[in-house]
């Protein structure tokens, strides 16, 4: 089954997340399909803590990949704010 699901990168206690598209076999910050955005959890105020590219989201999504419920809960804060 392929997942989007965030895969950790960074220093230690600075995390950064890179929002991936994987197959949920793979260990989490293992091989991945392709790199959609990312979250960055600890970003300064003017810096931007999420980056998604809807157009690759909704593609994957209509291909059949499911959103882990981290990465779904980021997607659904994102809508929200878009609104």
């Amino acid at each position: 089954m392929v997942v989007i699901r965030l895969a950790r990168s960074g220093a230690k206690k600075r995390p950064f997340y890179n929002m991936v598209v994987t197959d949920s076999r793979n260990r989490r910050d293992g091989r991945f399909v392709e790199r959609i955005g990312f979250y960055n959890p600890v970003a300064a105020a003017n810096e931007n803590g999420l980056v998604v590219n809807a157009e690759r989201l909704a593609y994957w999504q209509g291909q059949g990949a499911q959103l882990s419920p981290t990465a779904a809960r980021l997607v659904k804060g994102l809508a929200k704010k878009a609104a």
